[in-house]
């Protein structure tokens, strides 16, 4: 016994070392991309490579998160209204940081002295193509060409949707699918130990990104759009603590500061890479540990990452203001409002990948008011930075929705929160499998030798 808990503490030293050494990375990375601007740049494929390792993982941790948790539980009414009391929370939320967004860029007018050059036109309308073009083109992309090609082609919406067919097929056959979901269950601890060995290659993927963003873009072409960035952020935070974290407390009792040191690591990863996906499967596995039941955080989170883009919908509502003046055409209440909700219906899905904030800006622009189109080219510069508190953003709304709903269907156990946050169950950084339920046991014998 005593050798086993000797033990313990080393192996999450190690993944401490771990994450001190993406921070070094970081700021190796930024070194390297004001010394040495042409080789930060070459370096981005190690950023670009590391991100697609982690989304390689995602659909496995999603579809085995949701079959788990939606095939265990006995009746299908608690799924939907889990679902349902999801999405609702969701779209409550874009609409109140849309609200929020608009206020703060109304009272700063961002953009306002800036005039577009000839060489960013055309960058518009190369991200406009990016993104979809109808609504009825979304609504059919949900659907996967084959049962296997939702877990091949990396769109979460997919995957969603054939996991919520395996989780309520098993549920329908009782007793007779407890064979499969145990079969399940195994795959998903070799699929988190396999992202706890992809993980080790963070630091060299913070490095990569980090150099290859500095090296493009450099401190001349920051200064002038200082006002928008430190807006955005500032807005961020402001949207963090001052809604979500009075949320949070007032409807679960539960502290934003406390939830946010929890997922300390997570937030890293996010800043290094620019994507709230990276850290998808690990705010599975730790909305898990922390005591959310499975069927809550196999719904919540994935959905979250399609329709809970907190972050996404103050970016969005900022930078359209931000080009409008730039380009001296600002927009009226009434346009700001009717294109901030389409933007909102156009971005569901897009979540957590760097750059799809900036495709659904340009594809909003391109069919409200194409004349600001080549507006977009001035935001390019600065999108990788302004990515970043998207993604932190969408990250803290997705968790606290996580909790919050958690709370609100009784599917929270607060006895294992209250040991998390007091440090006494540790995350098992090793297999990212939650194991809290068995230990209550093991640890009265520990008390008790």
């Amino acid at each position: 016994m005593a050798s086993k808990d000797a033990a313990a503490p080393r192996r999450r030293d190690r993944t401490h070392y771990l994450y001190i050494a993406v921070i070094v990375a970081v700021l190796a990375g930024i070194a390297v991309g004001f010394l040495a601007p042409d080789l930060g740049k070459a370096l981005k494929p190690l950023g670009t490579g590391f991100v697609e390792l982690i989304k390689m993982m995602i659909s496995p941790v999603i579809f085995c998160t949701i079959v788990l948790g939606v095939g265990g539980v006995r009746q299908a009414a608690k799924v939907g209204k889990v679902g349902g009391l999801a999405l609702a929370y969701f779209m409550v939320m874009s609409v109140v940081a849309l609200i929020i967004g608009l206020l703060v860029g109304n009272v700063l007018h961002p953009g306002e002295g800036l005039h577009i050059s000839d060489e960013i036109r055309g960058q518009g309308a190369e991200q406009a193509s990016e993104e979809a073009q109808s609504t009825t083109e979304f609504l059919l992309g949900i659907i996967p060409k084959t049962l296997l090609s939702s877990l091949t082609e990396g769109q979460v919406l997919q995957t969603l949707l054939v996991a919520l067919l395996a989780g309520f097929a098993l549920q329908a056959m009782g007793d007779k699918g407890a064979p499969i979901l145990r079969g399940i269950e195994h795959v998903q601890r070799l699929v988190f130990k396999m992202l706890a060995m992809v993980m080790w290659a963070a630091p060299v993927g913070a490095f990569g990104a980090i150099a290859a963003v500095v090296g493009a873009t450099g401190v001349e072409a920051l200064k002038g759009l200082a006002v928008i960035m430190l807006g955005f952020y500032a807005t961020c935070v402001l949207f963090i603590f001052l809604v979500l974290g009075p949320m949070l407390w007032m409807f679960a009792r539960v502290n934003i500061f406390s939830l946010l040191r929890y997922l300390g690591r997570e937030f890293l990863l996010i800043v290094s890479t620019s994507s709230s996906e990276a850290a998808l499967p690990r705010l599975i596995a730790k909305m898990e540990h922390l005591g959310v039941s499975k069927p809550v955080v196999g719904i919540t989170v994935p959905t979250g990452y399609s329709f809970n883009l907190d972050g996404t919908m103050i970016y969005l509502t900022m930078a359209s203001l931000f080009i409008a003046s730039a380009l001296g055409d600002p927009l009226s209440v009434g346009e700001q409002v009717g294109l901030l909700l389409f933007m909102m219906i156009a971005s569901k899905g897009a979540a957590g990948v760097s750059g799809a904030g900036l495709a659904t800006l340009a594809g909003g622009l391109q069919s409200h008011r194409p004349e600001l189109l080549d507006g977009v080219g001035l935001i390019v510069g600065i999108d990788r930075f302004m990515s970043e508190a998207r993604a932190l953003t969408n990250f803290a709304g997705n968790a606290v929705a996580t909790v919050l709903i958690g709370s609100w269907t009784k599917e929270i156990d607060r006895d294992q929160m209250k040991q998390v946050f007091a440090g006494e169950s540790p995350f098992n950084e090793q297999s990212f499998v939650d194991d809290h339920e068995p230990q209550p046991e093991a640890e009265k014998a520990t008390a008790k030798s």
